[in-house]
């Protein structure tokens, strides 16, 4: 059975910050604890980033917070995106709440115990025998990975209609304590925002959108936990983002994508269009180094990117909604990478 996806959908909080803005409380709150803050500072200005949404006003970032702080922060801001983009993909695809059966919940940038979707449950109107499930830790990738759950779920289970959400409230866990060179980084990258599909086996959907969803596959390399994840501390969720993020994309992701093609019986001409998550600039260029791609060919990439800058799982999907939006036709194989270190892929049919 082909699994569909019949709705799709991303979110933002309403506070717009435009980068100069971050540079301009970056050099505020951290420069005076971090000697080498100048010299980073360019990371502002090459990032790629003109404006970027975060779940809290300025002023919240004003003054230190606790991680009890971050959290509460955290845990208000993301559920209101999960339900601001849970039911514009509900509207896309024509389901009301009641018509879900599994909802699967993404999201690695703060705790939610009761998680994020029975924190909705009321807002959303979901069934009291919905299906939840709830997915931590997948960080960037979270967005390809949580797919590819949501539509193994849909495959399981005959005409199953399945909502997959997947949310980041970044700005709220940065650490501003004792800040590390990933901490700069963090700052200049990432930002808030949500995105949601629906995905379905069923005939009955009124949404003609004809995109088939294949079955996902992953590549973990051995000795990598330290290139990308969170440190937790007292005050915070400090970013590991390695330096070498680059530099590993460029050698490896190649042989990468040849695997997960393999799985899916396709050679890399075959696929009309990548859509990988823009993690930053340099990553995008080496995503296109290493599979010899045409130079600036990830242009939706990057104008997520600058439109709202890195928010980790939900990114992906703002570029495939506008990829589909573009009316694209053909097979496509969407990717992230995550920590692990992690590779997800899952290939995409716009027939």
């Amino acid at each position: 059975m082909s699994v569909k996806l019949v709705g799709i959908s991303t979110a933002v909080p309403g506070e717009k910050i435009p980068q100069t803005i971050v540079l301009d409380w970056a050099r505020r709150t951290l420069g005076s604890k971090f000697s080498q803050f100048e010299r980073m500072s360019k990371a502002f200005e090459n990032a790629g980033i003109d404006t970027r949404y975060t779940v809290a006003d300025t002023t919240w970032f004003e003054t230190p917070k606790s991680m009890s702080e971050r959290n509460d922060a955290y845990l208000t801001g993301s559920t209101a995106l999960f339900v601001k983009a849970a039911k514009a993909a509900l509207d896309d695809a024509q389901w009301t709440a009641e018509d879900v059966d599994v909802v699967v919940t993404v999201s690695s940038t703060g705790i939610a115990t009761p998680s994020l979707e029975a924190r909705a449950l009321s807002k959303m109107g979901f069934r009291d025998d919905v299906m939840r499930v709830p997915v931590f830790g997948l960080g960037c990738a979270g967005g390809v990975s949580g797919m590819a759950i949501a539509r193994d779920l849909a495959a399981a289970r005959e005409a199953a209609k399945v909502l997959m959400v997947a949310v980041e409230a970044c700005s709220v866990s940065f650490c501003s304590g004792v800040p590390r060179k990933a901490d700069i980084i963090g700052a200049a990258l990432f930002g808030d925002g949500a995105a949601a599909v629906c995905l379905t086996t069923g005939k009955e959907s009124r949404n003609a959108r004809n995109v088939v969803i294949g079955t996902g596959t992953q590549k973990i390399w051995p000795d990598t936990l330290s290139i990308m994840g969170w440190e937790v501390d007292d005050n915070s969720l400090g970013v590991v983002f390695d330096k070498a993020i680059p530099d590993f994309t460029r050698t490896h992701l190649q042989a990468a994508v040849t695997g997960a093609l393999a799985d899916i019986g396709k050679d890399a001409d075959q696929i009309d269009r990548f859509v990988f998550h823009p993690g930053g600039t340099k990553v995008l260029q080496a995503i296109e180094q290493s599979l010899d791609l045409q130079p600036d060919s990830l242009g939706i990439e990057r104008q997520v990117l600058r439109d709202f800058g890195n928010m980790s799982a939900p990114t992906v999907l703002f570029v495939l909604k506008q990829v589909l939006e573009t009316d694209h036709k053909g097979d496509m194989l969407m990717g992230a990478f995550g920590p692990g270190f992690t590779a997800s892929f899952l290939p995409v049919a716009h027939v």
